[in-house]
């Protein structure tokens, strides 16, 4: 995220601001305009905005700064808890949270200046990070200058105090932020109970190879779905070759190979597979030894 706003942010200045076609093609269509009922022609302003810092000079770098610090300082430890797909989706949920308050108080309200204008920025979203953050682990500190170490349910509310406060009257957004918290709020107490209100999002992290996809598709889907056929045959080897060896010994040793064909894989590699199950277990397989197995379980069946 941090990586995508700021990208966003050093294109918009070194480019897009520079061309009246471009800079208002950005505000107007990128940007969030909250207004009823073109923003329901172009829903996508909904997140967009929430990648956006539009602000020139040294208060849009503080704005953008000060959004990526604080996603750095209250993110990093807790994408190492939980992944990078926790950041995106709290963050996603912010950022929409954040734009439909909006849009309600404005269609509420559209004589208050407040929830008016073209929205942009990430503060909302990080605001529901933050917030989804304190609830989550309510015993979390965090360092302030000047303050000294604070919990961060703490900083959660003074920012809520100052929202209502002093930047009502500054040009933010308070709308965004509102809803940013009101959804790390709702995404916190879940996350604290136990589920995993962004799992959708650790799709986006998840790598897999397209080359092989094709090829292992039906292997795959028998080596990982159906663990329990695999076991059941691995019993009957076993069973077959307690027979054989009238030994009770629970560590497999050698497998039947009155049931083997000739023309399968060598005795001794299943031998190793069949070795390593009773050490680590079956799911410290791979997926090449797991298809031996396959291969070899089924032979012989009507």
């Amino acid at each position: 995220m941090l990586t995508v706003n700021v990208v966003a942010y050093v294109v918009w200045l070194v480019f897009l601001i520079h061309f009246e076609t471009t800079s208002r093609f950005v505000y107007l269509h990128v940007a969030l305009n909250p207004a009823l009922p073109r923003i329901a022609y172009e829903p996508w302003q909904l997140l967009t905005y929430g990648f956006l810092h539009l602000g020139t000079g040294f208060g849009g770098m503080l704005h953008i700064l000060f959004n990526m610090l604080w996603m750095m300082w209250i993110g990093k430890d807790y994408e190492g808890l939980y992944g990078p797909g926790r950041i995106l989706g709290i963050y996603v949920y912010g950022a929409v949270s954040g734009s439909l308050l909006t849009v309600l108080l404005h269609a509420t309200f559209p004589e208050v200046r407040l929830f008016g204008g073209i929205v942009h920025g990430a503060s909302g979203a990080v605001m529901g990070l933050m917030t989804m953050v304190a609830i989550h682990q309510p015993q979390k500190t965090i360092g302030l200058m000047f303050i000294g170490v604070v919990r961060l349910v703490h900083v959660v509310i003074g920012f809520v105090v100052l929202d209502v406060l002093f930047l009502s009257a500054g040009g933010t957004s308070v709308s965004a932020h509102l809803g940013g918290i009101a959804i790390g709020f709702v995404c916190g107490k879940a996350a604290f109970n136990g589920a995993d209100p962004t799992r959708w999002a650790n799709s986006f992290f998840t790598v897999r190879s397209n080359a092989d996809a094709p090829r292992r598709k039906e292997s795959q889907a028998d080596l990982d779905h159906e663990p329990s056929t695999m076991f059941s045959k691995l019993e009957n080897w076993l069973a077959g070759r307690k027979k054989d060896s009238g030994t009770g010994s629970a560590t497999i040793h050698r497998m039947n190979t009155d049931r083997m064909d000739p023309t399968s894989e060598s005795s001794g590699e299943v031998d190793r597979i069949l070795d390593k199950i009773s050490e680590k277990g079956y799911d410290a397989l791979t997926d090449r030894e797991k298809k031996i197995l396959l291969n070899e379980s089924g032979k012989g069946e009507a």
